[in-house]
């Protein structure tokens, strides 16, 4: 196996891993319910939907920091945009875990007023963290990759176009919530929220299927079937 196509799998396999936090939605189901925020619940559960997100966070880093050395060759400085909004990413699912896991202290305490009241603080905390780490920063990054993409030729140019399309749509979703015309976990906002889902979803599987197609910015790199000849395409500008 060549190293760019070892890359490739490698991206692909961080892709998928990013999926491996769905079941959240009901391990935190619990913990999140404004009603019961003092008193018992499956802490077991939620200590399992942490160690996902870890899972997720760290895949979020791991498919920016190793696709960069190929998709820079493209164009630097949106590939270290990538890396950095990449990253972000993942910081705010990690302080989303720290969030969850102080409400499961709060839960623990004896019941009293003020601990509902941290309680219901922690939990606006750890929605507005998701609200702009998961349902925001994902859109910046199909813009920025998917330029890159798009322009290389990397892969088929109709991933790329997904996530073009579910940038704007998961930024809708974004502010309708911000504003209050539906919450977090709504028909509209899964609804708006799917494309981008896809994206990646799509982008995962065809690395790990197929890999890089041949383009001139990897013609230098081993494992290439384009011509060493051919000069790469390389541009520093947006």
């Amino acid at each position: 196996m060549s190293p760019l196509r070892r890359t490739s799998l490698v991206v692909g396999v961080l892709y998928l891993l990013t999926f491996v936090s769905i079941p959240i939605l009901g391990l935190y189901a619990t913990v999140l319910d404004p009603e019961a925020v003092v008193g018992p619940g499956a802490e077991t559960g939620v200590a399992w939907g942490g160690v996902l997100e870890m899972v997720v966070a760290l895949a979020c880093i791991g498919t920016a920091v190793v696709l960069y050395p190929v998709v820079k060759r493209q164009n630097e400085t949106l590939a270290l945009g990538f890396v950095g909004v990449r990253v972000l990413e993942a910081a705010t699912i990690i302080a989303g875990i720290v969030l969850i896991m102080s409400l499961v202290t709060v839960r623990q305490a004896e019941p009293s007023p003020e601990a509902g009241v941290t309680g219901e603080t922690l939990i606006a905390l750890h929605d507005w963290t998701f609200l702009t780490g998961q349902g925001f920063l994902p859109a910046v990054n199909a813009v920025l990759l998917g330029t890159l993409l798009y322009r290389s030729r990397l892969v088929p140019r109709v991933l790329p176009v997904l996530g073009f399309i579910g940038a704007p749509l998961l930024t809708i979703t974004f502010v309708a919530t911000m504003f209050g015309f539906w919450t977090q976990v709504s028909p509209a906002s899964a609804l708006l929220t799917l494309p981008i889902a896809l994206w990646e979803l799509a982008l995962g599987v065809w690395l790990i299927v197929r890999g890089f197609r041949p383009s001139p910015v990897t013609a230098d790199l081993p494992g290439s079937s384009v011509p060493s000849q051919v000069s790469p395409i390389r541009t520093n500008s947006t």
